[in-house]
């Protein structure tokens, strides 16, 4: 028999307000609850986020026993649902710049990992690494459990990187997990859509995608199934996605396409 889950991707703007966002995350997460879903992506920068790169990146930093992973355990917790979200991390060294840290949160409100981005944003004019420190690009790739599935931990500009979902995949992911902060300019759109459903077909894997809203993101959050097929979407407004995942889908497509164990390559 098919072992299947509902899955859930909310797309919202978060603000500087960390109980504001909660707030949203919460209603998003009841509403993801009630048509079924038992995991939960949320947008990069879930904590705090504000338009410009600044000094608030330092300030709104916490650790991930601080007040907003706690906010978000005590969701999971009162829902039954696993929560995958985004924070600034704050780093170990006194004068040290934040991490931009995804983590999720088990049903139970235990933590079950947390992955610090490895590629920051410096393209398209931005310059991420002013403010954020990058991840170990050494360390060991985040896979958490989701059920039936395994679920891999990335952001936003990583999907730029094909070794990084490709690492997941190596280290057991089926499904793999992308907050993110699409930021909306020329061609890029058409570049998250692309990117979403190449890293799906090229690994055989779902792909449950959450960005921020328009105008500051391009919306388009998506599920994308191992065939590279949207499965559910959102245009550029805020709201929830909701689709079944389907572990015989991802088996009949990997014995269809065994691309996995054709290649020739591996990933250092």
């Amino acid at each position: 028999m098919s072992e299947f889950i509902a899955c859930a991707v909310s797309q919202f703007a978060p603000t500087l307000d960390r109980v504001e966002n909660l707030e949203t995350l919460g209603e998003h997460a009841a509403l993801a609850v009630s048509r079924g879903a038992t995991i939960l992506v949320a947008p990069e920068y879930a904590a705090a986020f504000d338009k410009e790169p600044g000094e608030w990146m330092r300030e709104h930093a916490e650790p991930l026993d601080g007040p907003f992973v706690a906010g978000v355990s005590q969701l999971t917790a009162e829902l039954g649902i696993t929560i995958i979200a985004s924070l600034l991390e704050r780093s170990e060294e006194p004068d040290g710049k934040p991490y931009n840290t995804v983590f999720a949160v088990g049903p139970e409100g235990r933590l079950l990992g947390s992955y610090r981005k490895v590629h920051l944003y410096d393209a398209f004019g931005a310059g991420e690494s002013e403010w954020l420190q990058a991840g170990d690009a050494d360390a060991a790739p985040v896979v958490v459990d989701g059920g039936p599935f395994r679920i891999g931990l990335q952001t936003c500009y990583d999907l730029r990187f094909p070794e990084v979902s490709r690492r997941l995949v190596d280290a057991g992911a089926d499904v793999l997990a992308v907050p993110a902060e699409w930021v909306r300019g020329p061609l890029k759109e058409h570049h998250w859509t692309t990117l979403l459903q190449a890293r799906a077909i090229e690994n055989t894997a779902y792909v449950v995608a959450a960005d921020h809203p328009a105008p500051i993101g391009v919306g388009r959050s998506a599920i994308v199934d191992p065939r590279g097929i949207e499965v559910s979407a959102l245009g550029s407004e805020v709201g929830v996605a909701v689709a079944w995942l389907d572990a015989q889908t991802i088996a009949n497509v990997r014995r269809q396409n065994p691309a996995l164990e054709l290649r020739r390559y591996g990933v250092a």
